[in-house]
């Protein structure tokens, strides 16, 4: 049996991507390896393979991706393997050159538009760095997997080397009606609150959380439900308490998968505001867009193309530009107070679900790997 190891920067906790990956190849017959990195906190991750947690020295900066780097290279060195996948950029470079060293195949995941992140945007050095990784790796790279059409394309035009599109979408699940008002109850909602869900893996500054808390005090009849952790976590706990809105909105922290689909399922309403400050944001295709439409819930999203494109495609919500907590409010309370517009937009997702969904996704896999 071939064994495939993945290695990524994160803890592994929360990344379903990754998750799902893992259980595709072991349909597909591989034996699987995920390697990660172990966070202070990190929870105990319980897969159908094997998982390895790389502890490091430096927790952030540019030391910490280079301890990384470094230890991953020689984890891997000696790794009984025979197929590598890095997933993203800050794993490239190690996979590469073991697998040039030991004659391995590669597969490279790319999970965003790494050099359009915010972080790196406006630190010229740390840029050059990556950017000099990237055009150095890119060219020896045979099989090259991305999240959304938009980095397809960009990735085909700056390199000329074929792209596959693997979208992060939800498996396609057996819908199992939840006891909503059991669960509002565990959250302290009120029974006779609608509840508008803000998920989050990252909630980090101009990924929506900022818009969706100081809407609240216009959204009527509803909870805002924030499930996930992040930088802007504190500050967005802080400005809820200054304005007296802890009935309004609640803060989960990060929760297991298995929970998060419970409260997506429990809640009326999704909303993601990614805004246009990088060219990741602007190309980014988020996993809760899907996770919204496999719960049947409608969704009220900012108008970046992507996301944009599913929703008016599939019509299952409404893509806003203005952003502000007004407009956010309007479009929030236009969709659940309407029924009409809100049963079209629910049976919208229903049969989205149908053809958006990790079963097809996973087509495209079986086809690279097939191939290797």
């Amino acid at each position: 049996m071939a064994t495939v190891t993945l290695s990524v920067i994160n803890d592994l906790y929360s990344d379903q991507r990754l998750d799902k990956v893992c259980n595709s190849l072991i349909g597909m017959g591989f034996e699987v390896k995920l390697v990660g990195r172990r966070y202070r906190n990190s929870p105990e991750v319980k897969r159908e393979y094997r998982t390895k947690r790389i502890h490091l020295l430096f927790k952030r900066g540019p030391l910490c991706y280079a301890e990384f780097n470094l230890r991953l290279f020689f984890y891997l060195l000696f790794q009984k393997t025979d197929i590598l996948v890095a997933n993203d950029l800050d794993t490239l470079l190690p996979n590469l050159l073991v697998s040039k060293i030991r004659r391995k195949k590669l597969v490279y995941d790319s999970h965003e538009y790494f050099l359009g992140i915010l972080e790196i945007q406006h630190r010229a050095p740390v840029k050059w760095v990556w950017t000099q990784i990237e055009k150095w790796c890119f060219p020896q790279l045979d099989h090259i997997i991305t999240v959304s059409q938009s980095i397809v394309d960009l990735y085909r035009k700056e390199y000329g080397k074929e792209v596959h599109l693997v979208r992060n979408i939800p498996l396609l699940r057996e819908y199992k009606p939840i006891n909503k008002d059991e669960l509002k109850s565990e959250l302290g909602i009120p029974l006779d609150q609608k509840v508008v869900i803000f998920q989050g893996n990252a909630i980090h500054r101009d990924r929506g959380g900022e818009e969706i808390v100081q809407a609240a005090p216009y959204i009527e009849q509803a909870v805002i439900l924030i499930v996930g952790d992040g930088d802007m976590v504190p500050d967005l706990k802080n400005w809820v308490k200054e304005h007296q809105l802890e009935d309004k909105v609640i803060f989960t922290g990060r929760v297991a998968p298995e929970i998060l689909r419970k409260y997506t399922q429990m809640a009326d309403l999704g909303v993601t505001f990614d805004k246009n400050v990088s060219p990741n944001h602007y190309y980014s295709l988020p996993n809760k867009l899907f996770e919204y439409i496999h719960a049947y819930i409608p969704i009220v999203a900012s108008d970046l193309p992507e996301r944009k494109r599913i929703i008016e495609t599939y019509e299952v919500g409404e893509a806003i530009e203005d952003l502000s907590p007004q407009s956010v409010a309007t479009a929030i309370n236009g969709i659940l107070q309407d029924p009409e517009r809100y049963a079209r937009y629910k049976e919208n997702c229903v049969q989205a679900a149908q053809d958006l969904n990790w079963q097809k996704e996973e087509l495209v896999l079986q086809k690279i790997y097939k191939n290797l």
